[in-house]
């Protein structure tokens, strides 16, 4: 769940393969939402861009899979096991798989998200 916000998902098309591209103007801000498209997406991992307006919250949520988050524009609030932690520019934090944790948009910030879905079989 969103807190007053829409949630607007562009992961229909993935970005083109073998081309340049600029990792913050792949999504815009978008009044009152948080925005989502997917760079590339396979069976073993996802890499997602977000934007997320200020005033965004979303609901905390557990994935079975580690998260690697990067603020690439702004600053983002995260909660990681009721601790937060402000991601500024250019910083990274793992979300460990199993693990309790939620955004919080203070003001305008974008991220890239690579989700790992392998190497858990053992």
């Amino acid at each position: 769940m969103i807190s007053n916000a829409i949630n607007i998902d562009n992961n229909s098309a993935e970005i083109e393969e073998s081309k340049a591209h600029t990792i913050v103007e792949i999504i815009d801000y978008i009044s009152n939402a948080m925005v989502s498209k997917n760079i590339i997406k396979k069976t073993t991992v996802n890499v997602t861009v977000s934007s997320f307006d200020a005033g965004i919250e979303l609901e905390e949520k557990t994935s079975p899979f580690d998260n690697y988050i990067q603020t690439t524009d702004g600053t983002g609030k995260l909660t990681i096991r009721d601790k937060d932690l402000m991601l500024n520019l250019g910083e990274g934090v793992i979300i460990p798989s199993r693990t309790k944790h939620h955004f919080i948009a203070d003001v305008q910030f974008k991220m890239i998200s690579t989700v790992i879905k392998s190497g858990y079989e053992d």
